[in-house]
């Protein structure tokens, strides 16, 4: 049985229109106008980048788009040297050096709108790449209600930021949501009787109420000396965008310690593996143990389109990983979605976040302390009645949210 539903999308919406677009442009007008739209059209399309390739045949122009790439346009050879000068120049960088990689940045100003953009350039064997990052809207937030984190997951991590210190962090790879969610619980800390602070690389969205830092290695300023002068400032909260080193860390845990809320995020696999992050970076135990309040582990899945979508029933081996009895099997339905122009015709549209959120309460924090191993802490937290990834994602399929195909995309699934 199949059911879907139809839309019609806004013209900025749709691949095929772009693509007809930016083709028409690329005769008309030269390459500032052709960059202000593509600009313009990343941006509508809640891309968060554009890969500006170098090709044998001319410049490959990809957006990324709920975290996947999309091609968007080939652009002639005679043309490549002119876009990628154009941004260059936008962005503040050498025109004339391109041999080495450099970084730049588009200001708001220059946009005129209220959006960043950090732009890295390459050397490659056909030319200068270039790779544009779209800074989020400065004037939007997502409630933590919004991320995808269910009512348990908040009552968790709400319970956490009432603690009056010690550390939250959130842990996955990259492009996983992690300063989303840190934001998200800035947001709800920043009340006029408290002291906020943020060290970041870049600073992603600028905030009310906050004193927000910058970071600029080029003169030795980075989060250790950040931190460090922080701390003498009388913080009540601290933001660390990246915990990268030991001697960020345990300036961090330290914090944690004397009385400052800490947030920030970590390379880490899930929860648990974040306490061996720990001790490789040389932190003992009973600081571990006494300065983390919560740790989150999150991944971004891409939504079905609620525009174009059908249900179907799922077969023996879906239902054995979703963990539903096969007699139940007919009054299961999944969705999946349709391709289509709205959705870049992949049948995803949007994303939101798979978590799992460990509280470190007194059982945790004994095990940590005993040297317990990452393989043992999460054992006891999923009897403990930890919801892992795995479970998270299961959630959202059977609610029709997100597919199967997805999860197996983004996890690791026995």
């Amino acid at each position: 049985m199949v059911e879907s539903t139809s839309g019609t999308p806004a013209p900025e919406g749709r691949q095929r229109a772009l693509q007809e677009e930016l083709r028409e442009l690329v005769d008309l007008v030269g390459p500032a106008p052709l960059v202000d739209l593509l600009l313009e059209r990343a941006f509508q399309l809640r891309a968060t980048d554009i890969h500006l390739d170098p090709t044998r045949t001319g410049l490959r122009v990809r957006l990324r788009v709920d975290g996947m790439l999309h091609d968007v346009l080939q652009l002639p050879p005679e043309l490549m040297n002119q876009v990628v000068s154009r941004v260059k120049l936008m962005s503040g960088m050498d025109i004339t050096e391109r041999r080495f990689a450099q970084d730049g940045h588009i200001s708001s100003a220059v946009l005129k709108h209220q959006r960043d953009v950090r732009v890295g350039s390459g050397p490659t064997i056909f030319g200068e790449r270039l790779v544009l990052r779209l800074m989020p809207d400065t004037t939007t937030f997502n409630q933590l209600e919004e991320l995808g984190l269910d009512d348990e997951q908040i009552r968790l991590l709400n319970a956490a930021m009432k603690l009056p210190y010690g550390m939250i962090l959130s842990v996955g790879p990259v492009g996983s949501g992690k300063s989303s969610t840190m934001y998200s619980c800035l947001e709800r800390l920043n009340e006029p009787g408290r002291s906020l602070v943020t060290i970041e690389d870049p600073v992603e969205r600028r905030i009310d109420g906050i004193a927000q830092i910058q970071t600029d290695p080029k003169i030795n300023f980075g989060f250790v000396e950040a931190l460090r002068g922080i701390l003498r400032q009388d913080p009540d909260v601290v933001m660390v965008g990246e915990i990268r080193d030991p001697e960020t860390a345990h300036i961090a845990i330290r914090a944690g310690l004397t009385g400052v809320r800490v947030l920030s995020t970590l390379h880490a696999n899930d929860s648990t593996a974040t306490v061996d992050v720990f001790r490789d970076f040389g932190i003992p135990p009973m600081f571990i143990a006494d300065s983390v309040n919560c740790i989150i582990s999150q991944r971004l899945v891409r939504k079905v389109c609620e525009s174009s979508f059908e249900e179907y029933q799922p077969d023996f081996p879906d239902l054995a990983i979703l963990g539903i009895d096969p007699s139940q099997a007919h009054e299961v339905r999944l969705r999946r979605g349709i391709p289509a122009d709205i959705n870049f015709h992949t049948g995803y549209l949007g994303r939101t976040g798979v978590f799992e959120v460990l509280s470190i309460d007194t059982t945790v924090r004994s095990a940590i302390l005993g040297n317990a191993s990452a393989k043992e802490l999460r054992a006891m937290a999923i009897q403990n009645g930890m919801q892992t990834l795995e479970q998270s994602a299961i959630k959202k399929v059977r609610a029709g949210i997100t597919t199967l195909s997805e999860m197996h995309r983004v996890l690791i699934v026995d």
